[in-house]
C-alpha cells in the first residue's frame, strides 16, 4: 500500500491527510506488506526543500510504519521509458495544438489533427520534446489516446506529460519535462507492487478511470481501489491559499502551527498525541459515505491517552485577589499530582490570606468550596471581594450546593496564556509554579481542561488549550 502526501509546495500535513496515512498504515500492520511514502513532486514551480523537510517531519510525527520513501522526481528516467513505449504501441501521440483549441474539439467529440501521426513522427517529437530548444512550455504535450467519444469529456486524450520552465524552486532532478499525476502515478503504483489503494475523496474515481487506459495499454493488473468519501472538518482552517495568505499577512496566523488551524503541527501544539488521532481515524474507516468529523471523538480518544499520565494543576482564568481575614488559621491543601498514580506525590498550596479566584465565580452570599482546602462565603465590596471563612465540612457545602473551585495564594500564582483555538481567544490568568516544569508535556488544568505548556519563564507560562 501507499500513502501519497501533496507535493512538497506546503502547507504541510493536515488533518484530512491523516485518515488516508492511517488508514492505509492500519492494514499494513493487520495484514503485513510494504507501506511505501511517495513524495509527488513533479510540480517544480511550487516546491522548495523547506515544505520538503515539512512533509517528511509530519510523516514522522504520525508513526506509521514506513517501509520506503520514493521521490517521484528521482524516477524520470522510468517516466520517460514508460511514455516512449507507450508511444511506440500507439497509446500516445505528441499534440501541438493550442489549449484551447483543443478543448473546444475535444468538448466536441472531435479529433485533434495531431491525433492522426504516424508512431515514427510521434517518437521523433517525443524526442524534441526532450532535448529542448524546440519546443516551450504549453507549445507540446503529450496525450493518451482513449474514446474520443466518452460520455465523461474529462476521460478523452488526457494529458500526461509537459514542459516546465523558468522555475526557481527545481525539484530533486534537473529536468524541463515533467508527467502528469495519472501517467507517474499508475506506472508507480505498478512497478512497486501496489495491491490496494485507498484514496481519500470520491473525485479521485476519475483519476482511477483514466489511469485504467495506462493500465490496459501495456497489459498490467490494476490494484484493488477504495474511494473513501468526503469528510468535512467544521470551521478550522484547511485551505492552502487561505493559511498561506494568513501567514504572510504577518498577523492572522503565527505560523504552520497556528492553532486556529487544521494542520498535522496545529493539532501536535493542542497536546493531541499522534496515537489518538489514529484512533478517530481508524474508527471512521473507509466509508463511501460523506461525513462531518467529529471533534468529540478526537477529544475522547486523547483523552483516554492523556488523562491517566497527566499531572494536575490548578489554573485560575480571569483572576480577582480576594482577601480573608486574618484570624483564619493558616491552612495547606496537598492535593494529589495525579489520582490515578499516587506514587507522584502531592502539590502543596498554602493559604496565606490573600488568594486568586475566577471571576465568574464570584457572587455575593454565595458559599463556594475551595478545593482540598475550606469552604468560604463570598462578599461583594467596594473594593471588591472578601472571604469569610465557612468551615470545613465538605457536608456542609454539600448542603448549600456550593461549587467547587480552583485556587491560587497570592504570592504562589505565575501569569498564565492559555491560548483557545475557538474565536482567536486568549484567556489570561494564573496558575501554580511547578507548571513551568512541564514544557512541552500535556498537564490538566483543574475544571479547566487538558493543554499542552508551549514555554515557561520564571514569571509567566504559555500554553495551548486541547480539550475537556
Amino acid at each position: 500500500m501507499r500513502f501519497a502526501p501533496p507535493n512538497p509546495s506546503g502547507p504541510p500535513l493536515h488533518l484530512g491527510h491523516s485518515r488516508a496515512a492511517y488508514l492505509n498504515d492500519y492494514y499494513i500492520r493487520k495484514y503485513g506488506g510494504k507501506y511505501i511514502i511517495r513524495i509527488e513532486d513533479t510540480d517544480p514551480k511550487r516546491i522548495t526543500e523547506e515544505n520538503y523537510q515539512m512533509l517528511l517531519s509530519d510523516v514522522d510525527w504520525l508513526g506509521i510504519q514506513v517501509s520506503d520513501i520514493v521521490y517521484q522526481s528521482d524516477r524520470m528516467d522510468i517516466y520517460y521509458a514508460h511514455c516512449e513505449q507507450l508511444i511506440a504501441m500507439g497509446g500516445a501521440y505528441l499534440c501541438t495544438c493550442d489549449s484551447e483549441i483543443f478543448r473546444d474539439l475535444k468538448n466536441n467529440k472531435t479529433e485533434c489533427p495531431c491525433r492522426g501521426r504516424s508512431i515514427e513522427d510521434n517518437l521523433s517529437l517525443w524526442k524534441d520534446m526532450l532535448a529542448g530548444g524546440v519546443y516551450h512550455e504549453g507549445q507540446i504535450t503529450v496525450r493518451v489516446k482513449t474514446d474520443i467519444c466518452h460520455p465523461d469529456p474529462a476521460m478523452r486524450d488526457f494529458s500526461i506529460f509537459r514542459i516546465v520552465e523558468n522555475t526557481s524552486h527545481p525539484p530533486r532532478c534537473d529536468a524541463r519535462v515533467f508527467p502528469l499525476m495519472n501517467f507517474s502515478v499508475a506506472v508507480d503504483d505498478h512497478l512497486l507492487g501496489m495491491t490496494h489503494v485507498i484514496r481519500g475523496g470520491k473525485d479521485h474515481i476519475a483519476n482511477t478511470r483514466r489511469q485504467k487506459y495506462i493500465y490496459d495499454y501495456f497489459g498490467w493488473e490494476q490494484p484493488t481501489y477504495f474511494h473513501y468519501g468526503r469528510m468535512s472538518i467544521g470551521d478550522i482552517v484547511l485551505s492552502t491559499s487561505a493559511m498561506k495568505a494568513g501567514i504572510a499577512s504577518g498577523g492572522e496566523y503565527s505560523g504552520w502551527d497556528d492553532i486556529h488551524l487544521g494542520t498535522l503541527k496545529a493539532i501536535a501544539r493542542r497536546g493531541f498525541s499522534p496515537e489518538a488521532l489514529r484512533n478517530a481515524m481508524v474508527d471512521i474507516g473507509i466509508g463511501q459515505t460523506d461525513i462531518n468529523f467529529s471533534w468529540e471523538n478526537l477529544y475522547a480518544a486523547n483523552k483516554a491517552i492523556v488523562d491517566p499520565i497527566a499531572n494536575r494543576y490548578f489554573f485560575v482564568p480571569d483572576p480577582v485577589l480576594c482577601h480573608i481575614p486574618p484570624d483564619v488559621s493558616e491552612h495547606t491543601a496537598h492535593p494529589l499530582k495525579n489520582p490515578n498514580d499516587e506514587t507522584k506525590g502531592t502539590r502543596s498550596l498554602t493559604f496565606t490570606g490573600d488568594i486568586y479566584l475566577p471571576r465568574d465565580e464570584l457572587e455575593d452570599g454565595r458559599m463556594l468550596r475551595l478545593k482540598d482546602l475550606f469552604n468560604v462565603r463570598v462578599q461583594k465590596t467596594d473594593g471588591g471581594y472578601s472571604l469569610e471563612y465557612s468551615g470545613d465540612s465538605l457536608d456542609e457545602a454539600r448542603a448549600e450546593h456550593a461549587q467547587i473551585v480552583q485556587w491560587l495564594p497570592e504570592d504562589m500564582a505565575v501569569g498564565c496564556m492559555l491560548h483557545t483555538p475557538r474565536g482567536g481567544i486568549i484567556e489570561g490568568g494564573v496558575c501554580e509554579p511547578d507548571v513551568r516544569t512541564e514544557t512541552d508535556v500535556v498537564v490538566q488544568f483543574e475544571r479547566v481542561g487538558f493543554a499542552r505548556i508551549d514555554r515557561a519563564s520564571e514569571t509567566e507560562v504559555s500554553a495551548y488549550f486541547a480539550h475537556k
